[in-house]
This record gives C-alpha cells, sequence and structure tokens, in this order.
C-alpha cells in the first residue's frame, strides 16, 4: 500500500505564498501525480497534475500563481502557491499515482487577513 503524506498548509494572508509537500513511498516515483482541494462545502477539485516527464497542467483558478513540481529520486511531490486569495482556502490533497485511489490526508490552507 502506497502512502502518501501531506505537509506545509497553514495560515497566511491574502497575496502570501506557501509551499505544499507530499512525501510518497512504494514504487511510486514513475507514475503522474496531482494535487487537489476541497472547500467546505464544496466537492473535490482538481488543481494541477505533472506527469513523470514534468510536463504540467495547471486549473484556471491557480494557473500563473501556483506550480507543481516534483523530486522522483525523493518520491515528492510539491505545490508552490504564490498570490494566494481567499478562495484559495481548503483542504489539499495530493493523489499518487493520479486517477488512483490512493489519497494523503490533506492539509489545511487557509488565506485571511
Amino acid at each position: 500500500q502506497v502512502q502518501l503524506v501531506e505537509s506545509g498548509g497553514g495560515l497566511v494572508q491574502p497575496g502570501g505564498s506557501l509551499r505544499l509537500s507530499c512525501a510518497g513511498s512504494g514504487n511510486i516515483s514513475i507514475y503522474a501525480m496531482g494535487w487537489y482541494r476541497q472547500a467546505p462545502g464544496k466537492q473535490r477539485e482538481w488543481v494541477a497534475h505533472i506527469l513523470y516527464s514534468g510536463s504540467t497542467e495547471y486549473g484556471g483558478s491557480v494557473k500563473g500563481r501556483f506550480t507543481i513540481s516534483r523530486d522522483n529520486a525523493k518520491k515528492m511531490g510539491y505545490l508552490q502557491m504564490n498570490s494566494l486569495k481567499p478562495e484559495d482556502t481548503a483542504v489539499y490533497y495530493c493523489n499518487w499515482p493520479l486517477g488512483s485511489n490512493n489519497w494523503g490526508q490533506g492539509t489545511q490552507v487557509t488565506v485571511s487577513s
């Protein structure tokens, strides 16, 4: 069973930055990974994903502000979030392999003044 552990969430003011991390285990490095988020009362939504090759895709609401990256050797995935807005407030989850039923426990991101 592959385990995922997210970290890096917290409280930040609008316009601030956070960097989320996702630590994987097992034979995970060859797969695509993604970040999702779920705000209170809303469905979980896709944020971004990255292929093993490093190719990336972003949701429209975060494009230009968030950057997804990975370190295959360390089995780590990252989400650099800049210019944060209150509407970015959510629990953020990594999904690795992308499209699988393998999720971390989530990390809370709160953007508020």
